[in-house]
């Protein structure tokens, strides 16, 4: 599904400015990360949200709105205009990099009119257990899009083309979700609050024909528009996993090419992960979300954490063809609705994980990258002010291993709680062989093979400054600091 030693790199997070810049900034930076490794981009949703020019774009509005109409107080979108997204993806796909969209399947929000329909109130703990008696609601399901108006679609939304809502206008203080007349919960989803069909805003009956028939038109001109190379999807355990097996089928049958697609399955569960990709033939792939919670739970953990157990129960270690690997995103990133931090001293570490191994499809996230610096409220209340470390120059140092050494076998020396290690020995086309080792205890060292004999190593990191030297059987002591990561390959061959 991935390029050979591809990497990817979701380029936005949750507080990217919100001064329309983002399309411009990638159409100068991609020279930069084609020529630093990266193989393909993560971009954030281009179309319009309900918060405007403000929106995130998980508050979506508007799909066939990429900045183009003045809609919701604005005519760009946080990120940009129509005509800018668009530049930003030739620039992409000029330097090699791959462009892949964010697509929302689950949920609307900002409807231009309210509805009077019938619907049930039910526990939103428990989505099995209804909390009051059928009756008239009003609800904010109507969307007519005066500002686009019919242009590329006339398709109007109404009450009838979702499951769900939240909010009746008739009983504001009521905290529910509103099972609307003739609807059902999806099956096929998460089972989280019984069943996790409903996430927010109007949920999106993709079992109606009109809904269906919407997106995967709605599919065909995005690709027709943007020439995008894939999509990531958003929040799949919320919608019937059948589903984006269909969509993306038939849309790859009518841009005449196979488009990637990754999907956001964030559950620590690796069986929820294996039943989506079961249930969708392997055909899209899946954050690995379960590794992701290991590095977070690592990192919280210092030196009590067997680094041993690192790949447990993850889709990497279980199915690593369809397995995206990540440290971060901007779900987990700090104040976030799924915060769970990565602290700065192991991401190095983590990143080593996943971008220097065989397994997996790497993606790295634009604040470890270029680091971030901004205020939010907490769930608490109170008011936070943030600064995330930028790690960019140790991250192209992995990314240059991972384009010139991270080929050919790999053997693994996981036999420490505390000192991990692994060598690559390289190919034919790529020689020298490499050798990774890591510590979050004390200072480390490991006797390990790379397969090249009397050969000098030196570390890329620049934590050691001392080479070290292969015997005549290709072995050598590879060392590490304490509390990092040290990256070994040969002296001749670097700079």
């Amino acid at each position: 599904m991935s390029e050979t030693n591809g990497v990817m790199m979701q380029y936005y997070h949750w507080y990217t400015p919100d001064d329309g810049k983002l399309w411009e900034q990638l159409a100068k930076s991609a020279k930069d990360l084609a020529k630093a490794g990266v193989t393909s981009v993560w971009l954030p949703p281009a179309y319009k949200g309900t918060g405007g020019g403000m929106d995130v774009g998980y508050g979506v509005y508007d799909l066939f709105d990429l900045g183009e109409f003045d809609q919701k107080g604005s005519i760009r979108t946080k990120y940009g205009t129509k005509e800018e997204y668009l530049k930003a993806i030739k620039a992409a796909q000029a330097e090699g990099i791959r462009v892949y969209a964010d697509a929302v399947f689950n949920h609307r929000m900002g409807a231009d009119e309210t509805e009077e329909v019938e619907a049930t109130p039910f526990d939103p703990e428990n989505r099995n257990a209804p909390i009051g008696e059928y009756q008239k609601i009003q609800a904010w399901t109507h969307f007519t899009f005066p500002g686009r108006g019919d242009k590329y679609s006339s398709m109007k939304w109404h009450w009838w083309h979702f499951n769900a809502i939240d909010h009746n206008v008739y009983n504001e203080s009521e905290n529910a979700i509103y099972l609307l007349k003739g609807k059902q919960f999806a099956d096929n989803v998460d089972l989280e609050k019984g069943n996790f069909d409903y996430l927010m805003g109007c949920d999106l009956d993709v079992n109606h024909p009109e809904v269906s028939g919407e997106l995967k038109y709605w599919g065909e001109w995005y690709v027709d528009t943007t020439g995008v190379d894939g999509f990531r999807f958003d929040a799949v355990k919320h919608v019937k996993a059948e589903f984006f097996r269909e969509w993306l089928e038939h849309v790859s049958h009518y841009a005449q090419r196979d488009l990637f697609a990754v999907g956001e399955y964030w559950s620590y569960d690796i069986e929820d992960l294996h039943s989506f990709i079961e249930t969708t033939n392997g055909r899209v792939t899946l954050f690995d979300a379960p590794l992701h919670y290991n590095f977070h739970v690592a990192s919280q953990s210092g030196k009590d954490y067997d680094l041993r157990q690192i790949f447990d129960n993850t889709l990497v270690q279980q199915q690593p063809a369809l397995a995206v690997t990540l440290v971060d995103n901007h779900d987990s990133q700090p104040l976030q609705s799924l915060e769970s931090i990565v602290e700065p001293w192991f991401k190095p570490l983590a990143y080593a994980l996943i971008l220097l191994r065989r397994e997996g499809y790497p993606c790295i996230f634009y604040a470890d990258y270029y680091g971030s610096h901004y205020q939010d409220n907490g769930n608490d209340g109170g008011e936070y002010e943030i600064w995330l470390d930028k790690h960019k120059w140790i991250l192209d140092r992995l990314l240059f291993a991972r384009q010139t050494y991270a080929y050919g076998d790999q053997y693994d020396y996981f036999d420490h709680g505390n000192t991990i290690g692994w060598t690559r020995l390289g190919d034919d086309e790529h020689p020298g062989g490499m050798a990774v080792i890591m510590s979050n205890g004390d200072d480390g060292s490991k006797r390990m093979e790379v397969g090249h004999p009397n050969t000098t190593y030196i570390d890329i990191t620049e934590h050691i400054s001392e080479p070290t030297t292969t015997d005549e059987e290709g072995w050598a002591e590879f060392r590490c600091n304490a509390g990092s990561v040290s990256v070994w390959v040969p002296s001749h061959k670097f700079g």
